[in-house]
Order: C-alpha cells, then sequence, then structure tokens
C-alpha cells in the first residue's frame, strides 16, 4: 500500500482499483478495515471513489479531522484531478449538468430540471491524445457527485473505456484514476498535496503523453 503522507491527523494513500473505500456489503475488505488494521487505530473515511476507480484519497485518524475534512470536501476546498480513457474525442472544456441518483439502481442520470434529489455538477477537461478511436483526458472535478464522471462523459457520447453501466461495450476495467489530491489541511494550516500516476497496465501504457509524465 503506497502511503503519499501521513500524520497524526490524516493519512494520503493510493486505493488501487477493485478494492472498496469504505466498508463493503459485500464483505470484501475495504481501505477503512485495511488502514485501520495496519495503523491498529480506526481509520474514518471522509469521501469515496468508486470500487472499481483507483487513485489519491485521503483518510482521517481522528473525528476532529475526519469533521473537518469532511467540510473541505463539501466546500470545494479540495482540488481533484483525475485521468480517465473515453471513447470518441470532444474539444475540452466545461461540463455542467444537472444529476439525479437513484440509489434504487445505483445509476446516475443527467437531468433538464431542478427537482428533489437532482444536484448540479461540474468539471473541467482537456483531450492530452488521442489513440485508435480513443481520448486520454485530464479532468479537474469541481463538484464530487456519484459516478458524476461517468455519466457527464456518456451523456456526451463519450463513455469512459470499460464502463459498461453507462455505455462502453469493453469488457475490461473502468479506466478512470485520481491522480492528485491536494488542500490546506485542516488542522495545521500546510498545504498538503498527493500525486500518483496510473499504473503501468493497459489502457494507461498506450498513451505516450502520459508516459512522459512519469
Amino acid at each position: 500500500m503506497q502511503i503519499l503522507f501521513e500524520d497524526e491527523y490524516l493519512i494520503l494513500v493510493v486505493k488501487e482499483p477493485g478494492i472498496p473505500s469504505q466498508e463493503d456489503p459485500g464483505g470484501q475488505p475495504s481501505m477503512v478495515q485495511l488502514l485501520s488494521a495496519s495503523r491498529c487505530t480506526p481509520v474514518l473515511c471522509v469521501h469515496r471513489l468508486d470500487a472499481a476507480v483507483g487513485g489519491v484519497m485521503v483518510y482521517a485518524k481522528t473525528k476532529a479531522a475526519a469533521g473537518a475534512l469532511s467540510a473541505c470536501f463539501q466546500k470545494g476546498e479540495v482540488t481533484k484531478k483525475y485521468y480517465a480513457v473515453v471513447h470518441g474525442t470532444g474539444s475540452g472544456g466545461i461540463m455542467q449538468d444537472l444529476l439525479y441518483h437513484d440509489r434504487n439502481i445505483n445509476k446516475s442520470f443527467v437531468v433538464k430540471t431542478q427537482r428533489k434529489g437532482v444536484k448540479e455538477a461540474v468539471l473541467e477537461y482537456k483531450i492530452i491524445q488521442e489513440q485508435n478511436d480513443l481520448s486520454l483526458v485530464d479532468i479537474r472535478l469541481g463538484t464530487g457527485r456519484t459516478h458524476q464522471i461517468r455519466v457527464q462523459f456518456s451523456s456526451r457520447g463519450m463513455p469512459l473505456l470499460g464502463d459498461r453501466k453507462y455505455g462502453s461495450t469493453q469488457r475490461c476495467p473502468i479506466a478512470l484514476w485520481c491522480y492528485h489530491l491536494s488542500f490546506l489541511h485542516p488542522m495545521t494550516g500546510k498545504q498538503i498535496a498527493g500525486t500518483c500516476p496510473p499504473p503501468q497496465t493497459e489502457p494507461w501504457t498506450w498513451f505516450s503523453q502520459l508516459q512522459g509524465n512519469r
């Protein structure tokens, strides 16, 4: 398990794809359980990545830090950057939508009008490289809605590679990776930043621009 930063209040870690961010009803060991066991103290989840998605996450080691970190996320004070591989291409820019998450089927939808349960979703993206009808995309997330990146790109005919729930036909892991988190430490005020590139596996290795950033 790769640790990027740790002190008495929080731990910045790289979550591998396939591991749930928090307790899993199916019984699969989660990051919370793994970190709590390795640190011999309860570790608290303050934000999530989908189980199939990997990348940088921050966990709290005290209740006070958990509350302060949660507030940072809610206020949009955490910089979150992702790489994704999507079908097709685009011109880059800002995606701004209204999203509704149906908990019964665990799926989000872009909707036209505001109503109960609908939340605004914003992200900014740029195309880094195109390769065989696929695009490597650099994303800065403005909000943190359930399945936000996945549904916003899918709604524009650019589903993430391997994301069969939102339109991809490819049988492979979802090509989404959180490569950067940064924020002011809620307890000390110091700037905290953690960066980790995607693993050296397909489809990430298909893009020379990404390899040059290592």
